[in-house]
């Protein structure tokens, strides 16, 4: 019988990658796996792109269904969930993991998994002195508490294959331009209001809430992680 326990997870900085090439790379490494293969954490920038889960309704894109709002490039992925954005100033992780290896015997099950996600998230703000919460039925965290209660500062797409095997990830919008949210209904949510964590009021380096995020996920999925630099995903 094999041997669940999990080893240490790499955590790799791809820096700014085209989002395209990013998805593409996640899949070949999914598709070769095997059962001592490690997990990995993909810390990634991306340009500005408009990505649309598996069932996303193309109306959340307030520009009409296929049309770029503002030249920016629509992409179809695989993963969950509705349309969301990524763009500079934005922490961008993808979790490569393998759910059955979470400890010796014991798998993660899916909800389990979105649960320290969020924690994660929850977690890293709580040490800028931002509070965070989830909101039942909308995956992501919204802010807590003041006047901009409910407005989504963090979002949340995986996929999880049959076999345990997940890929996509979280995002947490650090410092970004904030109007392409307007231009979509994110996540499918006409209105909802999105935040960064410089509109909140923490003016902090985008790499260093990468690396705090990357850490407390390695935490909450009781992983340990050795880095390895930035990749070429061509």
């Amino acid at each position: 019988m094999p041997n669940f326990r999990p080893d240490p997870a790499l955590i790799r900085h791809l820096g700014h990658a085209e989002y395209e090439a990013t998805f593409a790379a996640m899949r070949v490494f999914t598709d070769a796996r095997k059962l001592d293969t490690l997990d990995e954490l993909w810390i990634v920038e991306h340009p500005p792109v408009f990505t649309l889960g598996l069932a996303a309704d193309r109306s959340h894109l307030l520009s009409g269904g296929d049309i770029p709002p503002h030249n920016i490039p629509i992409i179809q992925t695989d993963r969950g969930g509705e349309v969301t954005y990524h763009g500079p100033g934005q922490v961008v992780i993808y979790l490569l993991m393998d759910l059955r290896r979470h400890k010796p015997g014991a798998k993660l099950y899916v909800r389990q998994f979105v649960t320290k996600i969020e924690q994660a998230v929850i977690n890293v703000l709580a040490a800028y002195n931002l509070a965070g919460e989830r909101i039942v039925g909308a995956p992501g965290i919204y802010i807590a508490g003041g006047a901009r209660r409910g407005a989504k500062i963090a979002a949340l797409g995986l996929k999880v294959r049959g076999n345990g095997c997940t890929y996509h990830g979280v995002s947490l919008n650090v410092a970004m331009d904030l109007a392409p949210f307007s231009w979509i209904n994110p996540c499918g949510y006409a209105g909802l209001a999105t935040v960064d964590m410089r509109t909140m009021g923490a003016q902090v380096a985008l790499a260093e809430v990468q690396m705090a995020l990357a850490r407390e996920l390695a935490v909450m999925l009781d992983m340990n992680g050795g880095t390895r630099p930035q990749q070429d995903l061509e």
